[in-house]
């Protein structure tokens, strides 16, 4: 993908559609007609008011779907997934990516090919991490090889140091470092992360991150995947090639609220004195 002319920026804003629980999953409403239809009146809702915020892009996640599957979500979540997404890319122009929780990228990229969207994000692409979820082990080799048999033009965002994990290697060396990650597991861009949702990325973390990929003569974007507010947003993209909020452009702060539009508008604003 041409990651520049995706986004219309060199610095992008992506916003963060948290999407309810889906019909099947725990918490969501007995009636799966009602589920459905609430899942998608608020993702449509949401990215309604990003887009009039000025984000770049869009991604779209199964957030309410806990506890998640590991790897391999069950058919009802993908179509789920799918509807969503659907109306979503009906309602805004903007470009569109699609996360499937877990870990289940041969959905991702299954819905993406669907709807049309531009990139998905997958968690673990390369290595393995002890998760709350077991083990859970990247496939970029079925990723990237699924992509190939689609025909479709869509970036793979890998996470490095993935939040909520803890990673199987030593110490000295890890099989999900940048490196591994865009050189060999063919990652689009690679996504930085504090470890947990709406927790900050470190410095020194972000910044060891880029110098791996200076070091390796790279050129695959940087992202910071969480913690992003609009008091260090400014900073980041003095660092990193673009963002992911989430968090902190919901009402009161809390990521399973909906979009509160005078937050989307002032970390943009502040996004935008630096860009």
């Amino acid at each position: 993908m041409n990651f520049d002319a995706t986004f219309g920026t060199d610095a992008p804003v992506i916003g963060m559609i948290h999407l309810p629980a889906l019909p099947g999953a725990p918490g969501a409403p007995d009636d799966g007609a009602v589920a459905m239809d609430a899942a998608v009146d608020r993702a449509v809702d949401d990215a309604r008011k990003l887009e009039s915020g000025g984000v770049d892009g869009l991604m779209i996640e199964n957030f309410g779907d806990a506890p998640f599957y590991p790897d391999d979500v069950p058919k009802h979540t993908v179509a789920a997934t799918t509807r969503a997404a659907t109306a979503v890319a009906s309602a805004v122009e903007l470009p569109i990516g699609i996360n499937v929780l877990r870990n289940d990228a041969e959905a991702a990229v299954s819905v993406a090919a669907a709807v049309g969207a531009a990139y998905v994000r997958v968690n673990v692409h390369t290595g393995a991490r002890v998760t709350d979820q077991g083990i859970v082990e990247g496939r970029a080799h079925e990723t990237v090889r699924l992509r190939e048999r689609l025909g479709v033009d869509i970036g793979i965002f890998a996470d490095t140091d993935v939040k909520h994990s803890a990673p199987l290697t030593p110490a000295e060396y890890s099989a999900e470092s940048f490196a591994d990650t865009a050189e060999r597991g063919l990652a689009d861009a690679v996504i930085a992360s504090g470890s947990g949702t709406g927790h900050a990325v470190d410095g020194d973390a972000l910044e060891a991150v880029v110098a791996e990929r200076e070091r390796h003569g790279l050129d695959t974007p940087v992202l910071v995947g969480s913690g992003v507010r609009p008091d260090t947003v400014g900073d980041l993209l003095g660092v990193a090639d673009g963002v992911i909020v989430g968090t902190a452009l919901k009402e009161g702060g809390e990521t399973t609220a909906p979009v509160d539009p005078d937050r989307v508008a002032e970390l943009v604003a502040r996004a935008d004195d630096v860009r």
